[in-house]
């Protein structure tokens, strides 16, 4: 397994993941419990957050505006704008039967920690994983990961949008959404 090159990612063909219709956003006390109640019982959910970037230096970054997490099938969104929200991923990222699997973890969990009070427990990250898999220097990232497992190019047009700003927009929402849809496809892919 090897690491593919920008230009060899770029000729994929695009990594579709779920429509609108699959994703779900969690902004009151019914939608964090019908959240809850959809994803207490896998095994493990695709995860990701999304923070307003930073573009001045010396400018600290605000935690997360959104916690993704997704099954093979569906997404929900968490905008940290919503209490309830925050409380129902809480919920999941801190049951220890539930393997959160991402990119980048460790980042995550620490703004999640510091901004939020969420400890996540049991997590994979895959770019370690994949580093390791393929020999590689260093950490392997969602989009060469993707490429390199599911032979696809992960879209990260609105990776630097406004995410602190709401509501999303329709790009937003489908992106945030795949990103958490990648880690869980790779690493099923991964497990086969």
């Amino acid at each position: 397994m090897e690491r593919p090159t920008k230009e060899q990612i770029s000729e994929l063909p695009l990594y579709i993941g779920l429509g609108l219709s699959d994703i779900y956003i969690v902004e009151n006390e019914l939608d964090a419990a019908q959240a809850i109640d959809a994803l207490k019982s896998e095994i493990s959910l695709g995860f990701d957050t999304e923070s307003k970037p930073i573009f001045q230096k010396g400018e600290v970054s605000p935690g997360p505006s959104l916690i993704q997490l997704a099954t093979e099938t569906k997404a929900f969104l968490f905008p940290v704008r919503f209490p309830s929200a925050v409380a129902a991923a809480k919920k999941i990222l801190t049951n220890p039967k539930i393997k959160k699997i991402g990119f980048g973890i460790k980042d995550d969990n620490k703004e999640l920690r510091n901004k939020l009070d969420i400890d996540i427990c049991n997590t994979q990250d895959l770019s370690v994983t994949l580093k390791q898999l393929a020999g590689e220097k260093n950490t392997i990232g969602a989009r060469a990961a993707v490429a390199m497992v599911l032979g696809k190019r992960l879209g990260k047009g609105a990776q630097r949008s406004n995410w602190g700003a709401y509501p999303l927009k329709e790009h937003q929402i489908l992106y945030a959404a795949n990103d958490a849809h990648a880690a869980i496809c790779v690493e099923r892919a991964l497990s086969k």
